[in-house]
């Protein structure tokens, strides 16, 4: 046991220790040194922040770690990454990768797995990779847009600005205020007048109810009415009014010959004429036509 000294267990112990911790890290980055799983390649252009024991995902499933990234410094080649896939995992030939970052910063893998169920990408077989800037991406390309409505946003500001510094705004303002405050007050009186008229509805639906019985009695006594034998006595009046017209028309008649006939108008405005002469000299000369005798009438 002089082996063992106290010097040869504080080495094993540190070596033990070193090897617990590097085992540790590896577990906690996800890295499992006995691992079976299969081994790939896949190519960027740019690794966009990935780095070691960063997940790879298909279709939102993890199904694999990234090992680790081989850069060449001395010629700009693609970057390799180096990816430990499970090996129940079949990758159709033609897939493709890409890499994904969110809001967070985390950056993953994604296989876009290609529709191909007769070749697959062998173990230790290059998978072309991409990005896909996602969100970001697109904040990105709007940040040239911005930047060109930022001058004419300036000048819009400004002109509202001014436009709300006008004091016909303040004018307009309290006019709204004055409108507002009346429509209030109409408010109210409409709906006072409504409840008047709510308290008043069932003694004029009443009114409303005598008013139609009145019409249908009208209209009973109207469908009672012979209107036939009422057309039939109009229409004899108007036949013995217009045999009347008739008459008054015909020369041959008294009636239209009275009225079409100027020498009987002459004669009988002679004849009025003779009649008021003789009252006129009757009143003025009486004794010439009566006489009056107390011993009895003398013959002349």
């Amino acid at each position: 046991m002089k082996y063992f000294t106290k010097e040869v267990k504080i080495a094993i112990v540190a070596i033990v220790g070193l090897v617990v911790l590097f085992l540790g890290m590896n577990f906690l980055k996800g890295l499992d040194l006995f691992s079976t799983d299969n081994r790939y390649y896949i190519s960027f252009r740019d690794i966009s922040g990935l780095s070691s024991s960063s997940p790879i995902y298909a279709d939102g499933y993890k199904v694999g770690v990234v090992r680790g990234i081989v850069y060449d410094y001395s010629q700009s080649k693609d970057i390799i990454v180096e990816a430990d896939i499970n090996k129940d995992m079949r990758i159709p030939k033609g897939s493709s990768a890409e890499i994904v970052s969110d809001l967070m910063g985390n950056v993953k893998v994604n296989l876009l797995l290609a529709s191909n169920p007769r070749e697959r990408v062998n173990p230790g077989e290059t998978i072309v990779g991409g990005i896909n800037d996602g969100a970001m991406g697109q904040m990105k390309d709007l940040i040239p847009v911005v930047q060109d409505m930022l001058p004419k946003l300036d000048s819009i500001l400004a002109s509202v600005n001014l436009l709300l510094q006008d004091p016909a705004i303040a004018n307009s303002l309290h006019n709204v205020e004055t409108v507002t405050g009346n429509l209030t007050v109409s408010t109210r009186r409409l709906n006072t007048l409504l409840g008047t008229l709510n308290s008043r509805m069932p003694g004029l639906l009443a009114k409303a109810d005598g008013v139609m019985d009145n019409a249908q009695v009208v209209t009973s006594n109207l469908s009672k009415v012979d209107v036939e034998g009422t057309m039939s006595k109009v229409n004899a009046t108007l036949d013995n009014v217009q045999a009347f017209t008739d008459q008054l028309n015909n020369n041959t008649g008294s009636l239209g010959l009275l009225m079409r006939d100027p020498n009987l108008y002459y004669n009988l405005n002679a004849t009025v004429k003779s009649a008021d002469s003789l009252l006129i000299d009757l009143k003025s000369h009486p004794k010439r036509y009566v006489h009056f005798s107390v011993f009895g009438r003398k013959d002349k």
